[in-house]
């Protein structure tokens, strides 16, 4: 809002009329050539039209598994990324583990009590897992009693 406080159509309208005047004998031949060329310019831009359909995107499957496979084939394969992703996740947990520590060492070298700060910080996980299953709890009650209202 405050850039068009600033701006003053009085101004340019006084800059147009002192350009005009010092544009000599020519001035006006000036003025109709330059609205004429506007004027053909937004005459020809709004006279434009698309008629052709847009073309559709083109769509590629991947298939990445053989469309013959058996159902002991999948289920073998699911058990394998089951077991993948069983070990992905302990290591995880087990470089989590080591940060944590390491988090620990470094508070405890700063005269910080961490075993307090540990037990505060998993009660209110507890805590808040409390409310969340209460949360759910409560809506699931909800919609028992909705669906026992509608039943009726």
């Amino acid at each position: 809002m405050s850039y068009w406080r600033n701006v003053n159509p009085a101004g340019a309208i006084a800059d147009l009329a002192t350009v005009f005047r010092q544009a000599g004998r020519n001035r006006w031949r000036i003025g109709l050539l330059s609205g004429a060329i506007t004027l053909g310019l937004f005459s020809t831009m709004a006279a434009e039209t698309w008629t052709a359909p847009r073309a559709l995107p083109e769509i590629t499957y991947i298939t990445v598994w053989p469309s013959h496979r058996t159902d002991e084939e999948i289920i073998a394969s699911n058990i394998a990324n089951q077991k993948r992703k069983e070990a992905l996740a302990a290591e995880q947990a087990k470089r989590d583990e080591e940060v944590r520590n390491v988090y620990k060492t470094i508070g405890r070298a700063s005269g910080m009590d961490v075993d307090r700060i540990e037990r505060e910080a998993k009660a209110k996980a507890a805590a808040e897992e409390a409310a969340r299953k209460a949360e759910i709890a409560r809506q699931i009650e909800q919609q028992r009693q909705a669906a026992a209202v509608a039943g009726n």
